[in-house]
């Protein structure tokens, strides 16, 4: 495993700031930028590397639904981002960025393909297709009949955690997690994590709806959210939480720091996601691996099959791992 010195000496940084940038402290004054190199230092010192394949030739543009300033916020996509662009390295592919307020700027004479990470209206998934016909998303299946796309499996994922909490012996298991809105729109995207939890819960008889707290995804998020459950619950405070991203489950963290409140030995917690920094918060983080370099090679693989020649839309279901590490019990 790599070392917050191995990250520091990569991006050019100090082993101190590199610790409190992963953690995300809030008293830290560092630019986006420092951010963005130490967060792509972990990225980078966590993939395995492989050797390269003399294939080349192909030029693909990677669509991003955030802005480069969101993404800081939400590192599961430049997770996936990452992965998608180590792939196209290895294949000796060009690859081109472009985020979501820039995305006017790709020319369709000059791609073979779109890459398109994260979540899409109606509106702009037409957009894509006319630049580019050959589509494949990733984290989202806007039209399984006619795109490709590759997504994880957080039914099953939301399943482990839950029976893992039963399992230790946890009854009460409160539920923190993230909605997510495609730019332009008003509606709400449904979260399987979200809908599985309290579906299995009621199936259970341990459903209980002010254990559920909702908001955007974000750290800051995940600490107001948490600060909320403990100033309202009180003792009744659950043993357990499923926190459905690990950004809100390090600003769940800090607000159980901040309140006294031990973890894991009053409160256990089990993120999704397994971010590279996850092993570095403290305690460090038990977490549902999901596994995105993966997700961006097979993004990669399923475009170069559209381009060979395939016409049937495929979607492809990524399984998930249960990490436990020092938030559980």
């Amino acid at each position: 495993m790599a070392t917050i010195k191995d990250i520091a000496k990569l991006a050019g940084v100090s082993a101190a700031t590199v610790s409190r940038v992963l953690n995300y402290d809030a008293s830290l004054s560092v630019t986006d930028q420092t951010k963005k190199r130490i967060f792509e230092a972990a990225e980078e010192l966590s993939y395995q590397k492989k050797s390269a394949h003399k294939f080349g030739g192909h030029k693909i543009a990677i669509v991003h639904w955030y802005t480069e300033q969101e993404e800081l916020n939400d590192l599961y996509y430049l997770s996936i981002r990452l992965g998608i662009e180590q792939r196209c390295k290895e294949l000796n592919m060009n690859a081109d960025v472009y985020f979501f307020d820039n995305i006017n700027e790709i020319a369709s004479k000059d791609v073979d393909g779109i890459i398109a990470v994260g979540k899409f209206s109606y509106s702009q998934v037409k957009e894509l297709a006319k630049v580019n016909q050959h589509v494949v998303f990733v984290d989202y299946s806007p039209d399984q009949d006619h795109f490709d796309a590759v997504i994880v499996d957080f039914e099953r994922a939301t399943y482990k955690v839950i029976d893992y909490f039963l399992e230790t012996g946890h009854q009460e298991i409160g539920f923190i997690g993230g909605r997510e809105i495609a730019k332009g729109e008003k509606e709400v995207i449904p979260d399987l994590r979200e809908r599985t939890f309290c579906s299995y819960m009621k199936e259970l008889g341990l459903f209980q709806p002010d254990y559920v707290y909702v908001d955007i995804f974000s750290v800051d998020n995940g600490y107001k959210l948490m600060k909320k459950a403990i100033e309202e619950l009180g003792e009744r405070l659950p043993s357990a939480f499923f926190i459905s991203s690990d950004v809100m489950a390090i600003g769940s963290l800090r607000a159980l720091h901040e309140a006294n409140i031990s973890v894991p030995e009053r409160v256990s917690i089990i993120g999704i996601n397994d971010m590279s920094i996850s092993k570095y918060v403290y305690p460090s983080l038990s977490t549902v691996k999901v596994f995105t370099e993966e997700m961006g090679e097979a993004a990669v693989d399923t475009l170069l099959e559209r381009l060979d020649g395939r016409t049937i839309a495929k979607k492809i279901l990524l399984a998930t791992e249960l990490i436990l590490r020092d938030s559980v019990r």
